[in-house]
């Protein structure tokens, strides 16, 4: 997947028809919809593509992957009204040439009905479809944990990436959250959801080597969420990605907040240059982006590159390569 381009006429032309109909940009949930979307379905996918086209010849796998239980229900039309922003910063400003999007959604494999929504790598105007497929479920276990650790099994065992098989260039993952995941990736859920048979459950910390291989994995955590203050949360999602956790004091600043964290990362820009971007922009969102990628701005200084694979207690990947 991931052809065509995307269009911002073809974006406010729906925007308008869906104000001017009343109708929803999230028909799917909105009307009553129980299960998940036959699109975004994981089960029996063998594999969601990021490939190069002729219209993107050095395409950049970028997933975006969201808790939608409980209060973070209204994360995808967060995303969905800022869709806008977020390529106009990619595009326009030269942070990425070719990139290719792909959202999904995360609940609770022990107790929802969508425990996993994937949608596809798109470039154009396509995943501004998927995000409507979203079913925006609510619910949650309740015990401070969801089912993050089956999405990142999606992305490391049932994605392929042109910009990793081709070039050797990571891609992105973000994952918005405010619980932590489950210790292990369990057999019979991944048989449940997904359709794969293991052999046994995987640990985390396992997966999460093998994601970062081929991605950059950054979870955002709400400063406003129910568990945000939690020291738990901070040392798990730490132990596991170590820098790569930010905390985000406005949540509708989330597209901003991806936008530059990939413009650093790709040093096309510093922290400096990307709120100016931002400015330029009309963008009330800077001084929260600012806090949230603080952190990451101060530690943009080239090392050696190591080739041994990344170990907790860092910031994976990127502990040895210049963000």
């Amino acid at each position: 997947m991931g052809s065509g381009n995307w269009s911002t006429d073809v974006y406010a032309a729906q925007a308008s028809y869906r104000a001017s109909s009343g109708a929803s940009a999230f028909a799917y949930s909105d009307g009553g919809a129980t299960t998940v979307h036959p699109d975004l379905d994981p089960r029996g996918v063998t594999v969601r593509e990021s490939r190069d086209s002729d219209d993107h010849p050095e395409s950049l796998a970028i997933g975006v992957l969201f808790d939608v239980t409980g209060s973070m229900g209204h994360v995808p039309r967060t995303l969905q009204t800022k869709l806008p922003d977020l390529l106009g910063l990619l595009l326009r400003k030269g942070y990425v040439e070719h990139p290719h999007i792909m959202f999904g959604a995360v609940g609770d494999a022990t107790c929802d009905r969508a425990p996993l929504q994937v949608g596809q790598f798109e470039a154009d105007n396509r995943m501004d479809d998927d995000l409507g497929k979203i079913l925006l479920e609510g619910g949650g276990g309740g015990q401070m944990r969801e089912s993050y650790e089956l999405a990142m099994y999606f992305m490391a065992r049932h994605t392929a990436i042109d910009c990793f098989d081709k070039r050797g260039k990571r891609g992105y993952l973000f994952m918005i959250g405010d619980e932590l995941a489950y210790p292990e990736i369990k057999r019979r859920e991944v048989a449940k959801v997904i359709g794969d048979e293991l052999d046994e459950d995987v640990p985390v910390a396992g997966i999460v080597r093998e994601l970062q291989r081929m991605y950059e994995v950054y979870f955002i955590i709400p400063e406003g969420a129910y568990h945000a203050g939690s020291r738990e949360l901070r040392d798990f999602w730490r132990g596991l990605l170590g820098q790569h956790v930010l905390y985000l004091d406005d949540l509708d600043a989330v597209c901003e907040t991806i936008a530059l964290t990939i413009g650093l990362a790709e040093d096309a820009i510093d922290l400096d240059e990307g709120l100016d971007h931002l400015s330029e922009a009309g963008s009330d969102a800077g001084a929260s982006v600012s806090r949230a990628l603080a952190r990451l701005d101060s530690s943009r200084a080239p090392v050696a590159v190591s080739s041994a694979p990344p170990g907790l207690g860092t910031a994976g990947p990127s502990a040895t390569t210049r963000l």
